[in-house]
């Protein structure tokens, strides 16, 4: 028999994924809870039994693909028959993957809801403290939230450009595994 907490916790998720999926679709503006308890067969008050509103719900998509990530980057910075470019290459090719991927999603993640304006630096912290690691394995301490944030920011323009469809290979002769590829060897051999 299902206790009531594991029948709480199994409508939390089924709600999460069916919101997550309507986000996928259609972005954020697709997202309601009426639609979101629609999907999932619960009753119209029962989403607001878990999410006070639909900016709460969102923040918790976008939170969960941030520990998702921070999970991912901190297995991938465990590893040590990985050398650090590679490493570096993997989370920044995956940081653009869920872009390509999920562009909404992505949006979402670097967002300042506002409701909560620091809700998404708080989820990203885990990520970034691992992706910094990796930088520094790379850079050194002292210098790699400056090449964390030059590599972030190349990635981000990276993603925008590719999903924008303004990054092809007829027009700039490259990909962007080729531009992160060619970032991390460029930091990689000059650090300052």
């Amino acid at each position: 028999m299902i206790s009531r907490v594991e029948s709480a916790a199994a409508t939390r998720r089924a709600l999460l994924d069916a919101a997550a999926e309507l986000l996928d679709l259609g972005g954020p503006d697709a997202v309601t809870l009426r639609e979101v308890g629609a999907r999932v067969g619960v009753t119209r008050g029962a989403p607001y039994r878990h999410f006070a509103d639909k900016e709460s719900l969102l923040i918790t998509i976008a939170t969960e693909a941030w520990q998702h990530i921070g999970a991912s980057v901190q297995a991938l910075r465990a590893d040590s028959s990985i050398p650090p470019a590679k490493k570096l290459r993997g989370t920044l090719t995956a940081l653009i993957n869920i872009g390509r991927q999920r562009p909404h999603l992505y949006q979402m993640m670097f967002s300042n809801p506002a409701g909560d304006p620091g809700a998404m630096a708080r989820a990203a912290q885990h990520s970034q403290d691992e992706f910094l690691a990796i930088v520094a394995d790379l850079v050194g301490q002292e210098n790699a939230r400056r090449y964390g944030a030059l590599l972030l920011t190349s990635a981000h323009g990276i993603t925008g450009m590719e999903v924008g469809g303004q990054l092809t290979a007829d027009k700039w002769h490259t990909t962007a595994e080729e531009l992160v590829a060619m970032l991390v060897a460029m930091i990689g051999d000059k650090p300052c």
